[in-house]
């Protein structure tokens, strides 16, 4: 009997209860966020393994089938890829999420990527089943309160310090929302979030989107009616997540732009290194209210984070540090 996984990327779809085929379509057809199934050829990264609808991690095997989505994949650190790279039936799990594609280049920092073989689409009556099919959205307006992640690089400490910023809001009383509005399309994140106390979590995947590498007008288009979902919602904040950095190409300068200058009461550097402080206030224009990550991991990073920008550095992790957060965080968002 053949195991078939469901990847994240299908948590908000039906396919765990209602039946579905699969059937092979003309790439003519073929787009970003349509659900395929993939079996195995490997080799298989240990690693990396796949990441199920419910955020269980699970070591697949030669031969399983994954149900995963097209999408596209610029990372800096690990791999860059896209569906539209595919040729023949050859393609590779550019993430554990299920994201599938041609990986084009790959970092050496990553021994492997998973390979499979495309066996079809999930079709229903001759239609192709897609990410977009089950989107979360509403009409209205966006006016929440929000505190702002960005990195200057992937792996840079955002969920971390989103997890920590959800943790004291809510310990505070605040009724908190946590999003992940651009990256790759991985659950983990935005669970850490709702296990830090957020009542609420959301990433792009509940706006169709398998990773947020899209023409802007498109991510602009799926995630509006997100966001509005959100403040439907009457939360007191709202913590956002910007994964990658805003100049890589994952729409954050747009989701930025959506989010409301207006709204942004508190905005959080997360940065690698101290001097990459420096390159996002100049490359991007942004003016940190706080610098957190590996770049602020002792005293001397802290030390040349304030020297070279001017910003306050806390080391996230040293609970010493978290009586500073809080008046942080009631200085900025008026508590």
């Amino acid at each position: 009997m053949t195991v078939t996984f469901l990847s994240s990327l299908t948590r908000n779809s039906d396919l765990d209860r209602e039946p579905y085929e699969v059937a092979k379509i003309g790439k003519q057809h073929w787009a970003s966020g349509d659900f395929v199934l993939g079996e195995i050829t490997g080799p298989i990264n240990r690693l990396l393994p796949f990441e199920l609808a419910s955020g269980r991690m699970v070591q697949a095997l030669r031969k399983d089938s994954v149900v995963g989505a097209f999408g596209n994949r610029s990372a800096t650190l690990e791999a860059a890829g896209s569906w539209m790279d595919i040729s023949g039936d050859s393609m590779h799990a550019m993430t554990g999420a299920g994201l599938f594609g041609k990986v084009t280049s790959l970092s050496t920092l990553i021994p492997s990527v998973t390979a499979l073989d495309y066996k079809g689409h999930v079709v229903r009556n001759g239609k192709k089943v897609c990410m977009s099919d089950f989107t979360i959205g509403s009409t209205g307006k966006f006016n929440v309160p929000t505190v702002l992640l960005v990195g200057t690089s992937m792996s840079s400490g955002k969920t971390t310090t989103g997890r920590f910023v959800v943790h004291e809001l809510e310990r505070m009383g605040s009724k908190v929302v946590a999003a992940k509005l651009t990256g790759a399309g991985r659950y983990r994140d935005i669970l850490s979030f709702r296990d830090a106390g957020a009542e609420a979590v959301f990433d792009f995947v509940d706006a169709g989107l398998p990773s947020t590498v899209e023409p802007e007008a498109i991510f602009r288009q799926a995630i509006r009616p997100l966001l509005h979902y959100i403040d439907s919602l009457q939360p007191d904040f709202l913590v956002v997540e910007a994964g990658a950095s805003p100049l890589e190409p994952y729409n954050g300068t747009a989701a930025i732009d959506e989010l409301g200058e207006e709204n942004i009461r508190c905005k959080i550097l997360c940065a690698f290194d101290p001097y990459a402080v420096i390159g996002v206030e100049k490359a991007f224009g942004l003016e940190p209210d706080l610098v957190t990550g590996p770049a602020t991991s002792t005293s001397v990073g802290i030390d040349l984070v304030r020297k070279l920008s001017g910003v306050e550095g806390l080391n996230i992790l040293d609970p010493d540090s978290l009586p500073r957060l809080r008046e942080i965080l009631k200085s900025k968002l008026k508590l």
